[in-house]
């Protein structure tokens, strides 16, 4: 029997990613193809690299898309800034400091990494005494850990590291247009994204945005294809150990020669143009504000449900908020009726807080005023069939004083 078209159930995806994607993304996505050299195409992919300076805040000329999901992007960056035997300091905050860990170490890296407990946050100057202790090629870290729902302070980060000539790396996938990041201001290095955040698309593009002083670095290892090689290109340094995901020849890619690399993602460089425009129309700072606002409205609403915030709520990111799940309260249980009951999708968490926190995000097309309401409404009456005994409506109500104020 052949097999139907696809269609897949209606869901409020209210959990820390992905998230429903804005529907004029989608509507974007649905534009047909043209070719990869068409003039039109080439001016669109230069129009996107305009757009995505304004959302990181740079003016970075080496400001493009990885074709490939978030993860495309650091492994790009990592493998692109790193050879065997380079030093790299990895913060770890959370579940995705263990994986830039995991990342370097597979570069061949010679890895150092400072802990803090889960729900906790570095301070910044611990940051920098460790950089002037160890002395890092790169300091890789995280911004947003959704797995703890901490947001690590950056911005007095890179002006140390740059007197230290120590580059800075910072995955921003669950961070970027919901919270606080000026790439610029702050003097980082290369910074790395996904669509499947606050910027309200699907998973599978990854805006990169590189300083000149790591795109020297990059190109000093820059070798060009046989089959593409014109009088003049001279290999230099060590060649990246990935193809797909190296990052002089992606340069070269989106740079002025054009250089054949691979086949633009077009459709997805359609989602991840509409993505940045939209933010850009909105302004940077007001989505920011637009994601404080809800996730505090979120954030007020499941505490008058009874339920604790996990971590330092000082260092909150304001699209995620973990909760830890009442004694006596089936986790799973508790999403399973949230999907089955109502359509709505909430996240456990990782490792050492799987089973003990519920995620519940609020960000991209999904932070605003219904579905923060309608996630909570749902969320009062899963946890009244657990057992627990919240205050009839109280989530709801505390989510709209929010609102009022």
């Amino acid at each position: 029997m052949p097999a139907a078209p696809i269609s897949p159930p209606p869901r409020l995806l209210m959990g820390a990613g992905p998230v429903n994607a804005d529907p004029r993304v989608l509507r974007a996505m649905s534009a047909q193809l043209v070719g990869q050299y068409d003039p039109w195409m080439l001016a669109t992919m230069d129009e996107t690299r305009a757009l995505y300076r304004e959302v990181f805040r740079t003016t970075n000329a080496a400001t493009l898309l990885v074709d490939g999901t978030s993860r495309a992007g650091i492994e790009a960056a990592l493998v692109s800034l790193l050879e065997p035997g380079d030093r790299v300091l990895v913060p770890i905050l959370g579940r995705f400091g263990h994986l830039l860990r995991e990342i370097a170490e597979r570069c061949g890296a010679e890895v150092h990494v400072v802990e803090t407990p889960w729900g906790t946050v570095f301070d910044e100057e611990e940051l920098v005494d460790a950089a002037r202790r160890i002395r890092p090629k790169v300091l890789a870290t995280v911004q947003g850990d959704t797995s703890t729902s901490m947001c690590q302070p950056l911005s007095s980060l890179g002006p140390t590291c740059r007197e230290l000539g120590v580059l800075t790396y910072v995955d921003v996938t669950a961070s970027l247009a919901g919270n606080e990041f000026a790439m610029d201001g702050w003097e980082l290095d290369v910074a790395t994204a996904g669509l499947q955040k606050c910027l309200g698309g699907p998973s599978g593009s990854a805006p990169i945005t590189l300083s000149d002083a790591a795109v020297a670095v990059v190109e000093g290892r820059r070798h060009v294809e046989a089959g593409l090689r014109e009088a003049g290109d001279v290999d230099r340094g060590t060649r990246i150990g990935s193809n797909y995901l190296d990052l002089a020849m992606i340069l070269d890619y989106w740079g002025p020669r054009r250089l054949n690399h691979h086949t633009e993602a077009t459709t997805m460089l359609y989602g991840a143009r509409e993505c940045a425009r939209l933010l850009v129309e909105e302004g940077m700072p007001e989505a920011v504000e637009r994601h404080r606002l809800h996730g505090s409205a979120m954030t007020a609403g499941v505490q008058a449900l009874g339920l604790a915030v996990f971590g330092d709520e000082r260092h909150k990111m304001h699209n995620v908020v973990a909760v830890e799940i009442p004694d006596g309260v089936d986790g799973d249980a508790g999403r399973t009726a949230m999907l089955e009951d109502f359509g709505i999708e909430i996240g456990t968490s990782f490792g050492p807080l799987h089973g003990k926190v519920w995620r519940i995000g609020t960000m991209g097309w999904n932070a605003r005023h219904d579905a923060v309401l309608t996630t909570l409404a749902a969320l009062e009456q899963v946890l009244r069939a657990a057992g627990t005994s919240p205050t009839p409506g109280s989530g709801v109500a505390a989510a709209r004083e929010v609102y009022a104020t």
